[in-house]
């Protein structure tokens, strides 16, 4: 891999995530495409994160539709909420190869 630049393991968002210590424009192009196809693999595997998030969203909503506590209820929509924040995370990492590439593409 790059010196400069690694992968993080994300526990919240369940992938890794790069993690640069210098500037996108530092490295090599040799560089630049070994980061983007390790990122490309990744990346792949974030619309079965979301999918994988939804699924639990839709459970915590039968369970709050059924659920008659009201802090229980309150307990509820927070973990939908960070679900669905979990999930709106993974779309902007989704989005992040093409603002590198259209980067690359403008230089």
């Amino acid at each position: 891999m790059a010196s400069g630049f690694h992968f993080r393991y994300d526990e919240r968002l369940g992938i890794p995530l790069p993690v640069m210590e210098r500037e996108w424009e530092e490295f090599s192009e040799a560089e630049q495409a070994q980061i983007l196809l390790l990122w490309e693999q990744i990346r792949g595997s974030i619309p079965d994160r979301v999918k994988h998030f939804e699924e639990h969203i839709k459970l915590k909503l039968e369970q709050l539709n059924q659920e008659e506590d009201f802090a229980a209820s309150c307990r509820l929509n927070a973990d939908i909420a960070e679900l669905a924040s979990r999930i709106n995370d993974l779309h902007i990492w989704y989005r992040v190869n093409q603002t590198i590439a259209d980067r690359r593409s403008h230089t």
